[in-house]
């Protein structure tokens, strides 16, 4: 039986809770350290200046670089940030509206600031995306909240978050019902005209908010005082801080100096 749409992306929810790959070569790592450096990563690639598109491609490296260590093709992980480009697309759509400041000609056609800063966005969202892929795909969900709770983080905001992830499969799920329950009785009509969309997504919130109920009356009845319990993770060790002190460093190198300025004084 051919699998839908619905059913992957219920199935890839369910196995990001767990780590993905335990096999690979990085899966042994401290997920805190994993989170460590991930979040060092996004706060210098986020606070690149917007025009310095040059000083910004380079962190794609870690990515990059990671991937392999990981157990998962770049390409792979390239083509899944790809999702969310719509979205970014519509976050700096505006840019070339609004600054038109000339940047540089190619021959006789300016590029305004706009672009520049148009595509840094585009870049910008990619990176953080994929260094997010990476981290669940190495820790897995359920272990980062867990190493988030072990670095202090608020235990009602960890809860919050393994909450919300997992009311994305009930989401789904429903979802999946109501569209086999569509498909036996819509005698071969495979779309959905647009007079139904409203209905649906309306029925879909309100099964959705119902099973929840049922979900939150379950753990209460279990004993559910405000928060999951959790397993217990290993001691840090020394190849957590050796991981750090790689990746810590060679990001806040890659902040710090413009490489692409470097190479093109060096080269001229």
């Amino acid at each position: 039986m051919k699998t839908s749409r619905l059913e992957r992306a219920i199935l890839t929810l369910n196995a990001s809770q767990l780590s993905a790959d335990t096999g690979s070569h990085i899966s042994g790592i401290d997920p805190r350290a994993l989170l460590c450096v991930t979040v060092f990563y996004l706060v210098a690639m986020l606070s690149v200046p917007v025009r310095s598109v040059g000083m910004l491609i380079w962190f794609a490296a870690y990515p990059i670089l990671s991937a392999p260590l990981a157990h998962i093709a770049y390409e792979r992980l390239f083509l899944k940030s790809l999702y969310v480009l719509p979205l970014i697309f519509l976050i700096g759509i505006f840019n070339p509206i609004f600054d038109k400041e000339t940047a540089f000609k190619i021959g006789s056609v300016a590029v305004s600031f706009g672009w520049i800063s148009f595509f840094s966005v585009i870049i910008r969202g990619l990176l953080s995306v994929q260094a997010l892929l990476l981290l669940i795909h190495v820790a897995g969900f359920n272990r980062i909240c867990e190493a988030m709770r072990e670095m202090k983080v608020p235990a009602a905001l960890v809860t919050q978050l393994l909450m919300v992830y997992r009311y994305l499969t009930v989401l789904l799920q429903e979802t999946l019902t109501m569209h086999r329950a569509r498909t036996a009785r819509g005698y071969g009509k495979k779309g959905y005209p647009m007079a139904m969309w409203g209905p649906f997504i309306g029925q879909l919130l309100i099964r959705t908010l119902e099973r929840g109920r049922r979900v939150h009356g379950a753990m209460l009845a279990r004993g559910f005082n405000g928060s999951l319990m959790s397993e217990q993770n290993r001691k840090w060790d020394s190849a957590d801080t050796v991981y750090c002190m790689v990746w810590i460093p060679a990001i806040a190198l890659l902040r710090i100096i413009d490489l692409s300025s470097l190479l093109l004084k060096l080269t001229t």
